[in-house]
């Protein structure tokens, strides 16, 4: 039990963090894009997310909670070194949240200012996660490298969320807006692409743990298909695109889903590379759980309460599926 529990909280925090990335990372990724659309277009995308983005984010407090709970002394060490970052993640939450609402009720003079901080939010929000997530995989490294590393990996995300959320719009909308959020898609594909593969080769080099658990053998024959599936979903996606531009309706499905499966793809790799440690090379996930019995309860209010969450979060999907109407307040 002592050995197994912990290999439990772990996969269910890296579950709920993986449906906040892709869940909350598309209407993220619609907040990057609003300020390329027009003011009726604007409105369209906020709709097409009204439903679903404030209960998208119950997957980061779950996750966040898992680590408190479970893993209280990594859920300090990580908390504290990303401070900044969390801070900037939060204000950016904040600012979006605050503008979805205000938007829609302010005067005509002042609705350009909301959408701006729409916009400024969803990208702060972004790349700090990306931030963190690039300070986190070097161990909190303070220096020229780790900070570089950091960004790049902050920018990688935003790229990586507006793709998402130009698959959730090509899902969603209709006519111009469909046919711009191909054209967004199509070019956040190339940049996500991109920065997939510097990261997958700058993270090696700036890591020899991580290098040695990849190219060591035989880890490298069964780690392969990795690369490969990513590189096959890319061209898959990318082919879809440019049919689904050319005229194409059946399959606008398809850039979502092959957007989704690149996350999914490169959160594997990237548990690979990380395990067994919470804080790289300090503490593992046996080092910094909490007691087998007081595993042992939480695992009973987890089991409660994920459940709870999926299943409505499901149904709102359900609910709320097809193509976006109008943006209405009451």
């Amino acid at each position: 039990m002592e050995t197994t529990l912990p290999l439990v909280f772990t996969a269910l925090m890296a579950l709920a963090m993986l449906l906040y990335v892709v869940l909350d990372g598309y209407d993220l990724g619609v907040g990057i894009l609003l300020r390329g659309a027009g003011d009726a277009d604007k409105d369209r995308m906020i709709a097409s997310i009204g439903p679903f983005w404030d209960a998208n984010e119950t997957w980061l407090v779950l996750g966040v909670g898992l680590l408190l709970v479970a893993f209280p002394m990594a859920h300090g060490v990580i908390l504290g070194a990303l401070y900044l970052p969390v801070a900037a993640m939060l204000i950016g939450l904040i600012l979006r949240g605050v503008a979805f609402d205000f938007r829609v009720k302010a005067r005509a003079a002042h609705k350009p200012l909301w959408n701006a901080a729409f916009w400024a939010g969803s990208v702060l929000a972004a790349f700090s996660q990306g931030y963190m997530l690039g300070s986190y995989v070097l161990g909190f490294r303070d220096d020229l490298v780790g900070t570089l590393f950091a960004v790049s990996i902050g920018l990688s995300l935003v790229a990586g969320y507006a793709l998402l959320g130009a698959g959730w719009l090509v899902l969603k909308a209709e006519g111009e807006l469909r046919a711009k959020a191909l054209r967004w898609a199509y070019a956040s594909l190339w940049l996500t692409g991109l920065g997939i593969a510097a990261v997958s080769v700058a993270t090696p080099w700036v890591s020899p743990r991580i290098f040695e658990k990849w190219f060591a053998l035989p880890q490298l024959l069964f780690l392969l298909p990795v690369p490969v599936l990513t590189t096959l979903v890319f061209a898959a996606t990318e082919g879809a695109i440019r049919r689904l531009r050319r005229g194409e309706t059946s399959r606008d499905w398809i850039p979502f889903a092959g957007a989704v499966s690149l996350f999914v793809l490169a959160f594997g790799g990237l548990a690979y590379s990380l395990f067994p440690y919470l804080v790289i090379d300090r503490i593992t996930i046996w080092d910094a759980a909490a007691a087998p019995g007081s595993l042992l309860i939480m695992l009973v209010g987890a089991a409660i309460t994920l459940p709870m969450i999926a299943v409505y979060t499901v149904y709102v999907y359900r609910v709320f599926w097809g193509r976006t109407a109008e943006l209405e307040y009451l």
